[in-house]
């Protein structure tokens, strides 16, 4: 990033920072989409960049003369372009609780279903009751307001039901307590999303939005973690699909460190515009791309795990996936036959395998 870029602003790492240390830096905010999907020779899930863009902040769009769009606008946008591009598939977007908007909600519900996290202290009301023939007025939007999640959860009434969780944080098994139920999220303060034709009055003045959702309240017997809660958009969804989808979600944060250490994320210097919006998102869809070269060698030849005496590691990572890659590029390279005489050119076994493996694990 160079010192004239306008789109910086100081932003919470979440990487770096845990729940008992801020860490705040200077820097571009992006908005990354990945697939979540299992790698069986890794043996856990990975998170596999495909669509990045930047999010620039207020004051650069002011200095610029353009529309701000926000963190919730660019989220809006690229789930409605992932649509377009897989019309026939069913997506289902994870996220954190930086996208519990309502109004997102109500923009993308129909198209994907969304897990996130949910407030405890959500306004959320009962389904709407069935409108009767012949009433007059603007037909019912919801029911009867409903306890907030923290009074269900200190009621002793409340019903619980056992669920273990499979591929916890950590790869384990995990044995929870789930309180659940379908709900009407809405809030009569947020303005409607009105459209053009509302203001020139050529059009009827929406309501405020509503999201139908299913609420799932979680706590630990342990006690280990705190309870928490979820919504997700699909009513019909099982409980241990929603939470083992929810799950998936931190080998994001894993995705971040890799790119970090081994692709030079935060570490390249641009001055031009163009490679600032760019060299982020190439460097999220090389890791993404090395995942898909890895997978594809491991198919004709068993990747090999590479551990230290003072770290012992049974199952690949990225760093060995990214050597297998490079090793094959070098070694299509080392081993050719020279146009000239047609002889072929090898370079002694054990000196190449020695350079190479000390170069692959350079990074």
């Amino acid at each position: 990033m160079g010192r004239e870029d306008q789109g910086a602003r100081d932003l919470q790492d979440p990487v770096r920072s845990s729940h008992g240390h801020f860490v705040k830096a200077s820097g571009l905010r992006g908005l990354s989409a990945m697939l979540l999907v299992p790698v069986p020779w890794s043996g856990r899930v990975w998170s596999l960049p495909f669509l990045t863009i930047l999010v620039p902040s207020e004051r650069s769009a002011a200095e610029r003369g353009v529309k701000h769009k926000t963190l919730i606008d660019g989220a809006r946008q690229v789930m409605l372009q992932i649509v377009r591009w897989l019309p026939d598939r069913r997506i289902v977007v994870v996220a954190d609780s930086g996208f519990s908007a309502i109004d997102l909600l109500a923009a993308v519900r129909t198209r994907v279903c969304m897990v996130i996290r949910l407030g405890l202290d959500a306004r959320l009301f009962a389904p709407a009751a069935p409108r009767k023939s012949g009433t007059m007025g603007r037909p019912q939007r919801t029911g009867e307001r409903l306890p907030t999640l923290a009074k269900r959860l200190a009621d002793p009434q409340t019903v619980w039901q056992a669920l273990i969780v499979p591929a916890w944080y950590g790869g384990t098994e995990r044995y929870v307590e789930v309180a659940t139920g379908v709900a009407v999220w809405s809030h009569p303060g947020r303005p409607p999303l009105a459209t053009p034709a509302c203001f020139a009055g050529r059009g009827p003045w929406p309501a405020p939005p509503v999201v139908p959702l299913r609420s799932l309240l979680v706590r630990d017997p342990a006690g280990i973690f705190n309870p928490q809660a979820f919504l997700c958009t699909d009513q019909e969804a099982g409980l241990e699909d929603i939470l083992s989808w929810f799950v998936r979600r931190w080998t994001v944060e894993v995705t971040f460190a890799e790119v970090r250490h081994h692709l030079g994320v935060e570490t390249q210097r641009q001055w031009s515009d163009r490679a600032i919006a760019r060299t982020t998102p190439v460097l999220l869809g090389l890791y993404a791309l090395m995942a898909v070269w890895a997978d594809d060698l491991h198919r004709s030849q068993a990747l090999v795990v590479r551990s230290a005496s003072w770290y012992r590691k049974t199952e690949l990572t990225f760093s060995d996936a990214l050597a297998a890659v490079r090793r094959q590029i070098w070694a299509d390279t080392a081993l050719t036959t020279c146009p000239c005489d047609g002889e072929t050119s090898k370079t002694p076994i054990e000196i190449y395998n020695r350079l190479a493996d000390l170069a692959c694990y350079v990074a």
